[in-house]
């Protein structure tokens, strides 16, 4: 079904930005390892979350829900996780499958899994290719497509590895493995990713090593072994979710936007580095600390944008985030240059192709490259009118949808109903803001 964002000439409100995605997933993942009970609130309720929750409860947690966003789980602790009885289907999560395959090679288990048409397309050799090194067993084929077959191993050897990309999907499966290995895994980044995983496995009662090399580079360990304990935990807001009304905000002519509860983290603040070097002028109140995170509050109005070119070492912690950059670049003065963002060629689209057919049918001039793209800026609102080819990506709906409310003329998509894997308030928040979005 099309649905049809429509310009309107203010967008203004307070929103509680919704659970953050990335530690929803490794809230369920821990609290199901763990000793005892762990409660979590705020916790995110979209599909690619709750699909974790089902597998770890397949493999012998206990997973309840008691409430909106209020969640108990009782781990297995020392019995260790089982072989489900059912095929795991992991729908579009990326975060979900590739976190869970590094959980699994610890144990003595058989599991399949599988996902929607987007995930079954998607390349996961980059985090199969370290697990093998370590014992872990698998059906899949020369690409490492999903639908496969693991058989964990209660023997895998520690390992020290550097992903060739930079990718914390896969740094989090390796570690997540080294929680059952034989000596001290090690995980060696050129790039710093997103440190959820190091943050929360702390918070479960883990114990890890971190080092930076002279040339730059950052070492994390974490010796075999090791048992985690339930906790109580707050999930703290989404960044990723947040930056859609951020950039509602920025564009709308009468722009007044809050989003509350945001987390501040250096590893996932890439966007707002970059929409504040392109001139947002955004303004931020701290809120506090949650699971391990310092939390704040963000205020966008209405700003004029010049073009940037991104800096390089602002792409791993704002990897997410592209297509609603771009379609702030699509209003800006001037140039928008990326790269270094190859990452975005196996997202849950080729995110840099979407991207560029996003701009392209709305008639935004741009470039595609291997590792980016380049934007013209129209300086102002953008032509607008184009109907917009999600290719089963949630962000490039939402980019698409924040862009017809402040563009030329309306902007339609072809789908949304990926939205609920990772933000299923999206559409009533920018309902709440004053968006006009039809189906």
């Amino acid at each position: 079904m099309v649905w049809t964002s429509h310009p309107v000439k203010r967008l203004a409100g307070a929103i509680r930005a919704p659970g953050d995605k990335s530690c929803s997933h490794r809230a369920l993942i821990f609290g199901g390892l763990a000793e005892g009970e762990s409660r979590f609130t705020g916790l995110l309720e979209g599909d690619d979350v709750l699909r974790t929750g089902q597998a770890m409860q397949a493999m012998g947690a206990t997973v309840t829900r008691t409430g909106p966003g209020a969640w108990e789980v009782t781990g297995v602790g020392a019995k260790g996780l089982s072989s489900p009885k059912n095929v795991l289907d992991f729908g579009n999560s990326g975060t979900g499958s590739r976190l869970l395959m590094g959980v699994m090679a610890g144990y003595d288990l058989t599991a399949s899994l599988t996902g929607d048409a987007s995930l079954c397309s998607r390349p996961m050799n980059r985090v199969l290719n370290p697990l093998r090194q370590m014992g872990l067993k698998d059906t899949a084929g020369p690409d490492g497509k999903l639908p496969f077959t693991l058989t964990g191993s209660k023997a895998l050897k520690a390992i020290r590895y550097a992903p060739p990309q930079a990718s914390a999907q896969v740094k989090s499966a390796v570690l997540l493995a080294g929680l059952n290995a034989e000596g001290e895994t090690v995980v060696v980044e050129a790039k710093a990713t997103r440190d959820h995983t190091e943050r929360m496995l702390q918070g479960f009662g883990a114990a890890l090593s971190f080092k930076t090399e002279p040339g730059g580079a950052h070492e994390i360990g974490l010796k075999g072994g090791q048992r985690l304990y339930g906790l109580e935990a707050a999930i703290p807001g989404d960044p990723s979710s947040a930056a859609f009304l951020i950039a509602a905000g920025i564009l709308s002519p009468q722009g007044d936007v809050t989003v509350e509860n945001v987390m501040s983290n250096p590893t996932r603040s890439g966007f707002y580095d970059a929409v504040d070097l392109m001139g947002a002028g955004l303004g931020a109140e701290e809120r506090g600390v949650a699971a391990g995170e310092r939390l704040i509050d963000l205020h966008a109005g209405y700003a004029g944008l010049k073009g940037i070119a991104v800096p390089e070492r602002l792409v791993a912690s704002m990897i997410d985030e592209f297509p609603i950059l771009a379609v702030l670049a699509a209003f800006a003065n001037g140039e928008t240059r990326v790269t270094g963002a190859e990452e975005l060629r196996v997202k849950e689209s080729d995110r840099i192709g979407a991207v560029v057919a996003m701009l392209r049918v709305n008639g935004v001039e741009v470039e595609e490259t291997e590792d980016g793209f380049t934007v013209q800026g129209c300086g102002g609102p953008p032509p607008g009118g184009g109907l917009v080819e999600t290719r089963h990506d949630h962000r490039i709906a939402m980019s698409a949808l924040v862009m017809g409310t402040a563009a030329q003329n309306p902007v339609s998509v072809d789908d949304i109903s990926m939205i609920d894997t990772s933000y299923p308030e999206f559409m009533s928040h920018m309902a709440t803001l004053g968006a006009d979005i039809r189906g």
